[in-house]
């Protein structure tokens, strides 16, 4: 040992044995045993000053100490090379590796015990905690590896520190860890899986009714992974074989369970606790539990409760049906054409429920267990088109008109259904017509039959057709009454009774959805009225208004002519030969000049493509079986 080690405490390492006991003279305990008995000093009873002891006396009281500690410094440094020598080439005592004790164990010793141990961790699934969400991982495809010579010198040697070395004898453990080989890409890949395992949806806390019955539904946290320290935790204890908790922060809510329970208690089961009645005049309707539970819903509120909340709707459907009779229904005033003039029949106003505000008081009603009751109040209802609107909008002449002819028996019963709808139709300044938007679905429900139509290129039938004779009828008196064109569709085909690039088709879907329509927008300052004439064998439509125009249409030339093309006829059913058509391309320009001065006010031209209409081929009939 060098002269220049040193104990703790500053006391100098002993150079032999012999200047152990140097340190303390024998004459030293010799004075200590032939000292003679010392009388006792009454004065440290009060009775005066004792005396001061003498310095023999105080160097006698200072060598017992001394000679202790001597003792066990000696002790002590007996016991450190005798364990120093013993140890020497093991783990240190104490020493745990991923949970394994290795302490005083020699380094192929320690080897042995760790793959004995830990080696069959190494490809077996490792259980993860993620807040609430359990996982495993696979360690071989994340990239994890155990590097047995590096775990094993970071386990390290003998330390030749005396006071490490001694305090070890005497228990305590220290726990170094494995040194992990990663593949980082392997592990970052494993870790952003975990992310989205688990990732939780923050969920409000809320109130759901099964039929009438309130129900709470608890608030739940949201979490998401640390990924960082996720990372960490799996590399620190990836082979400890115990399932590791991985960091996770919680997302908050802003509901509490006390707030939810609250609402529910001190209103939702109190507001489905019996109906509420809306008085009317002369009627009484009733919203049973069952409607108030359809109706409400909750929201997170401030503190942790809920605010609940009345779809004003769903109470009306429910109370209108019942409250219908006390409502009057208003009547537009409407233009209707006796002895060839326009004439105005007045309106009438009607009275209504303002049921915008009628459910206005619900909520606090709904927290009430008696007198559950609100009353409604009426309001006039003036009709959309009022006498005097009506008179004022100069509906006086005819500004367009337009006629066709020639279409089958159940086509005529379709356009003079359309017609009848349409006849007395009246149009505001900048009102847009449309015209399968003013008729609505046309079914059979509605007096509609099957006719023909064309469809995909080709004739066919369908409930409502022949309705485009009519609306090329009516494009065409719109066209001539200058009225702006706010969108039509031309047939795919040209057919020959109407003007080329001046006619229009419509057609709806069987749910009465529009699809192609025509529409119109009275761009005038005065109103119009539309009439329709239907004749078995013709249809006429006439535009009455305020005349602004005078309308001229220059039909283009027809070019790019396209010969029919041959297509089979149906295999079932009946089938109809045709000779088809051509297909071509013309245009036509409408000039526009004022009534007042003739000047020219626009032209428009419009382009327009018809297809080839198909030569339809039917197949021979089979022939009649043999007589007999």
């Amino acid at each position: 040992m060098p002269d220049d080690q040193n104990w703790p405490g500053g006391a100098r390492w002993p150079e032999s044995h012999a200047e152990q006991t140097d340190l303390l003279p024998r004459a030293a305990f010799t004075g200590m045993l032939d000292s003679p008995t010392e009388k006792i000093n009454t004065t440290g009873l009060g009775f005066g000053t004792p005396p001061e002891p003498a310095p023999e006396a105080k160097q006698k009281s200072l060598r017992k100490p001394a000679i202790i500690a001597g003792s066990v410094l000696g002790g002590l440094a007996l016991l450190y090379g005798v364990d120093l020598a013993l140890s020497s080439g093991e783990v240190p005592r104490g020493t745990t590796v991923a949970g394994v004790e290795v302490g005083g164990l020699s380094h192929d010793e320690a080897e042995r015990a760790l793959r004995e141990k830990i080696e069959p961790r190494l490809t077996q699934p490792i259980a993860l905690k993620m807040g609430a969400v359990e996982e495993k991982l696979d360690p071989t495809t994340s990239g994890l590896k155990l590097d047995w010579a590096a775990t094993l010198d970071q386990a390290g040697d003998q330390p030749l520190n005396p006071f490490t070395r001694l305090t070890s004898l005497f228990g305590g453990t220290r726990e170094v860890g494995v040194v992990t080989t990663t593949d980082n890409a392997a592990l970052d890949a494993a870790v952003d899986g975990l992310k989205g395992k688990a990732v939780r949806t923050p969920a409000e806390g809320g109130i759901r009714f099964e039929g009438i019955t309130p129900v709470a539904v608890e608030p739940v946290l949201g979490q998401e992974l640390d990924a960082p320290g996720a990372r960490q935790a799996i590399l620190d204890g990836w082979v400890i074989g115990e399932p590791l908790d991985l960091p996770v922060s919680t997302v908050p809510v802003k509901t509490t369970t006390e707030g939810v329970h609250a609402a529910l208690d001190q209103f939702a089961k109190v507001a489905v606790s019996a109906p509420v009645t809306v008085k009317g005049e002369g009627k009484d309707a009733k919203i049973d539990p069952a409607v108030i539970a359809g109706a409400l819903s909750f929201e997170p509120a401030d503190g942790g409760g809920l605010t609940p909340k009345v779809d004003n709707n769903k109470l009306t459907e429910a109370v209108r049906p019942q409250l219908a009779s006390t409502e009057k229904e208003g009547k537009d005033a409407q233009v209707v054409f006796e002895g060839g003039a326009p004439a105005v029949t007045p309106s009438v106003d009607g009275t209504g429920i303002k049921y915008d505000t009628a459910f206005a008081p619900m909520l606090e009603v709904l927290k009430k267990a008696d007198g559950r009751e609100i009353k409604v109040e009426y309001t006039k209802t003036p009709a959309k088109v009022t006498t005097e609107q009506a008179n004022q909008l100069g509906i006086k002449e005819v500004v367009g008109e337009f006629s066709t002819k020639g279409f089958a028996v159940d086509s005529g019963v379709n356009i003079r259904q359309v017609a009848a709808k349409v006849n007395g139709a009246i149009v505001k300044p900048g009102e847009t017509f449309s015209l399968n938007g003013f008729t609505g679905p046309r079914t059979a429900a509605q007096g509609y039959v099957e006719a023909g139509v064309i469809k995909d290129g080709a004739p066919g039938r369908e409930v409502g057709g022949g309705i485009s004779q009519f609306a090329t009828t009516l494009y065409n008196a719109s066209y001539f009454s200058g009225l702006k064109d706010a969108g039509h569709k031309e047939h795919s085909y040209y057919i020959s009774r109407y003007p080329p690039a001046r006619e229009a088709t419509v057609f709806q879907n069987h749910d009465g959805s529009s699809v192609i329509d025509l529409k119109f927008t009275n761009d005038s300052q005065t109103g119009v009225a539309i009439q329709t004439i239907w004749t078995s064998s013709s249809i006429t439509v006439k535009i009455w208004g305020t005349k602004h125009y005078t309308v001229e249409s220059i039909p283009g030339s027809r070019t790019a002519e396209t010969p029919p093309q041959e297509k089979p006829g149906p295999t079932t059913g009946k089938c109809t030969p045709s000779n088809g058509a051509p297909g071509f391309t013309t245009s036509d320009t409408r000039v526009l000049k004022d009534v007042a001065t003739g000047h020219e006010v626009r032209r428009d031209t419009r382009t327009v493509k018809y297809n080839p209409q198909p030569k339809i081929v039917c197949a021979p009939a089979p022939p009649p079986p043999p007589a007999g």
